[in-house]
């Protein structure tokens, strides 16, 4: 079982988010995919919150999927789905078998930033398939705006990231308000949330 202090830091915050853009559908049942679920704390804290809410945990890592099911198991939550492969880079036929317009919701948190431009564009483009009408993309990050990084703290993140993987990095709001254009989404609202993290919130069409 993985242990990140960050989501420990942040799981509340992100979860009041969640529950207030998700109150008006939460007289019905929803189905939620979520990208990159890392160690798994964040989709259980989630399900504990939001019983309405069926999750679909994924990753890319199969310790970060194996931490996931272990915490299922710890909580004994009952609406978090066994963890599955996900590569958000690949073509959206090969995200897990998931049906067209099959999720009220996909939530990605710090995914973008340790990613690649592909992965990005997969984000969206997989989204655009797999949501539903007025479906709702959630990316909580930090990011460039406009070509630029501010402050300084954000300026050094970027450059720690970038030392892990040069193709990694903030990705900006600008470019991304862009892809989601182009793939029938809209950038409907931007949360400011704790040290220079942003919630950016897509619907699809």
């Amino acid at each position: 079982m993985l242990v990140s202090p960050q989501a420990e830091r942040n799981w509340e915050s992100l979860s009041l988010v969640l529950e207030e853009v998700l109150e008006e559908q939460s007289q019905r049942k929803l189905f939620a995919l979520e990208l990159g679920s890392g160690t798994g704390q964040h989709v259980v804290r989630f399900a504990q919150k939001m019983p309405y809410v069926t999750w679909q945990p994924s990753d890319i890592k199969e310790e970060s999927r194996d931490s996931v099911k272990a915490y299922i198991a710890a909580t004994n939550v009952k609406t978090v789905l066994q963890p599955v492969h996900l590569d958000a880079s690949e073509p959206w036929e090969k995200w897990a078998n998931l049906s067209i317009t099959s999720c009220d919701v996909i939530v990605s948190i710090n995914l973008l930033q340790y990613s690649s431009f592909k992965t990005a564009q997969g984000v969206f483009t997989g989204a655009a398939q797999v949501l539903k009408q007025n479906g709702l993309l959630i990316i909580y990050g930090v990011y460039a705006i406009n070509g630029t990084i501010t402050p300084s703290c954000n300026e050094h993140r970027d450059e720690e990231i970038k030392k892990l993987n040069p193709e990694w990095g903030l990705p900006d709001i600008d470019v991304l308000r862009q892809i989601a254009y182009e793939n029938g989404l809209r950038l409907q609202r931007i949360v400011e949330m704790e040290d220079y993290y942003k919630c950016l919130i897509f619907q699809k069409l």
